[in-house]
């Protein structure tokens, strides 16, 4: 506690420029007012005003109004103090972004409700693999796909994974649950001890984290075997 008050001190004592950037390590981007996001598009202000100061003169201009922020050019917007023609472009670039962003269409997450789901969505990463290698498909609480992650890849007869590594992925990725993935490229259905083993142990850990281990998918060209659906998770 005493650290951090002492920690929140030294912010307090920065100049009013650098603390937009630090709140935001600290609180979150949505914590931030406008100005405060733009102050760190343009990273520093003049003489006699700060970057924040800079930012609520040009939101001042068009009403706080960021859709008529929108619409300056990089000329109108050097008519600002303090903003030449690379804050400016910072600036118009950002808008920009936010615009295209609202006319993308949302990525459409895929769900996995079976084995097959997940040997499908694993297909076009590794069909025709010649190397073994050890994925993670990691979801969120309704079975979505967050993202699919390729822990190691070894050689013909075997590839390493850690567990660390695989559970660091998961937690920084606030997956909720985790699909375990491992391609034979002999064609060979059978699990070996090892991934037996490995399988066990990956499943106990997730126990302790709260990030269940749902299936293992043992992948090949032609077909799959799912841990879950024999009945040796």
């Amino acid at each position: 506690m005493k650290e951090t008050h002492l920690r929140e001190r030294g912010i307090l004592s920065w100049a009013e420029e650098d603390r937009p950037r630090e709140k935001l390590l600290l609180k979150g981007r949505a914590a931030l007012s406008d100005a405060e996001l733009i102050a760190i598009l343009i990273g520093s202000g003049t003489r006699d005003k700060s970057a924040v100061d800079v930012a609520k003169i040009i939101l001042h201009s068009v009403n706080h109004n960021l859709h008529e922020l929108a619409k300056l050019s990089v000329a109108d917007l050097k008519k600002f103090p303090g903003i030449g023609e690379a804050k400016a472009i910072s600036i118009v670039s950002a808008l920009e972004l936010g615009r295209r962003r609202k006319g993308s269409e949302p990525v459409k997450r895929e769900k996995i409700l079976s084995s097959e789901d997940a040997y499908r969505i694993m297909q076009p990463y590794l069909l025709d693999q010649p190397v073994e290698q050890f994925w993670i498909i990691l979801l969120n609480r309704a079975n979505m796909v967050i993202n699919t992650h390729c822990i190691s890849q070894g050689g013909v007869s075997g590839t390493v994974a850690d567990p660390k590594t695989i559970f660091k992925e998961a937690l920084e990725k606030l997956a909720s649950s985790i699909v375990l993935v491992h391609n034979h490229p002999s064609g060979n259905l059978k699990p070996s001890e090892a991934d037996i083993h490995l399988t066990r142990k990956l499943k106990e850990a997730g126990k302790h984290l709260d990030l269940p281990v749902l299936d293992h998918i043992i992948f090949t060209d032609q077909s799959y075997l799912s841990f879950a659906d024999e009945g040796i998770l």
